[in-house]
């Protein structure tokens, strides 16, 4: 079977991931806490939340800050909570959220597919406005680089994260695989699926050999699980990934959508107690200092990454002849081109 064909069959893959995934997914919707009349009358503020961690700890995190959103804006906020990438996704497919914080791939689908925008971008307590996607294996394996990793295909145990994750697929796969004509599935003697926190203590646990991370989960871990933590070595790190964004529906009725926009951009930023107690807020979200202005344009990194990870798989994959090859190496450029343009039209 050519690689045209896999291709097709990886996309139709995907879509049945998301079907499914919204199927059978944790999903929670709740309101933050009970309502006056006039508030109940008022239209609620979906918000979306790509779980850092469980969906349960991401809801805790969040709390605060859209308490305060519900206050000043005078409308009810309920949050939409789920356990993977897909299933928020489907969330947002189905028209579920108005509001939500998502990174790379799950961005450019919401922008390209779903009628959202990007409004913002996620600043770093250290100020920077990324992460690093990182391979880790326990403290005392025998793996110590990427050379040792590399050099015994099929007898290592592998933990990523879903496809649709940057720093837990898109990244390692296009930097440490697919660069060496290389495919996670088929390398490792086996593949587990899971997010950050969880293939972190499968490697902890030994039950795998290596798994992704990046910093904030891998941050986050270390809170949560000193002892395992401590247990852990990081092998490789990627280049910088930027950070997720938020993205509002473009359907959101007026003024309640510019004024949502202006209260997270502006969050955090007021002077005196006002401003601490709202650092404080974001402070229980991982690695959150605030949310810089931004567009659709800050896709742009997530996407090149994305279509090189295409083009290194296309590039390295097996064809009947060159001329398929080529074919398929001709329509990733194109479809780069269009999504791009995409991305340029704000």
């Amino acid at each position: 079977m050519d690689t045209a064909c896999g291709w097709r069959r990886m996309d139709g893959w995907i879509r049945w991931l998301w079907a499914a995934a919204l199927a059978s997914a944790l999903s929670w919707t709740a309101p933050l806490h009970a309502q006056d009349a006039q508030a109940a009358e008022a239209s609620p503020i979906r918000f979306g939340i790509l779980p850092i961690g469980s969906a349960a700890e991401s809801r805790e995190q969040w709390r605060p800050l859209l308490q305060d959103l519900e206050k000043r804006l005078g409308h009810p906020v309920s949050v939409v909570s789920v356990s993977s990438y897909a299933g928020l996704s489907g969330a947002i497919d189905d028209q579920r959220v108005d509001i939500a914080f998502l990174s790379g791939r799950l961005a450019i689908e919401a922008v390209q597919h779903q009628h959202m925008s990007v409004v913002a971008q996620f600043v770093r307590n250290d100020g920077a406005k990324g992460n690093i996607a990182m391979l880790i294996v326990r403290s005392d394996s025998p793996i110590h680089s990427l050379k040792d990793l590399l050099a015994k295909p099929g007898q290592w145990r592998y933990a990523r994260g879903e496809p649709l994750s940057v720093t837990g697929y898109v990244a390692p796969e296009a930097e440490v695989f697919a660069a060496r004509g290389l495919n996670s599935d088929t390398f490792f003697s086996s593949v587990r699926i899971g997010n950050h926190q969880n293939n972190a203590l499968a490697v902890a646990n030994g039950e795998v050999d290596v798994a992704t991370s990046n910093n904030p989960d891998l941050d986050l871990f270390r809170r949560n699980f000193p002892s395992e933590a401590a247990q852990i070595r990081v092998i490789w790190r990627s280049t910088l990934i930027p950070s997720g964004v938020l993205v509002v529906r473009d359907g959101m009725t007026e003024p309640l959508r510019s004024q949502l926009i202006a209260f997270m951009r502006k969050y955090g930023q007021a002077p005196g107690a006002a401003g601490e107690r709202e650092r404080t807020n974001l402070a229980r979200i991982p690695d959150l200092a605030g949310f810089a202005p931004a567009d659709n344009r800050v896709l742009q990194p997530f996407l090149e990454l994305e279509f090189t990870l295409m083009r290194e798989q296309a590039q390295h994959g097996r064809w009947v002849n060159e001329e398929s090859r080529g074919a398929r190496l001709k329509q990733i450029d194109a479809d780069y081109r269009k999504a791009l343009a995409q991305l340029q039209r704000n």
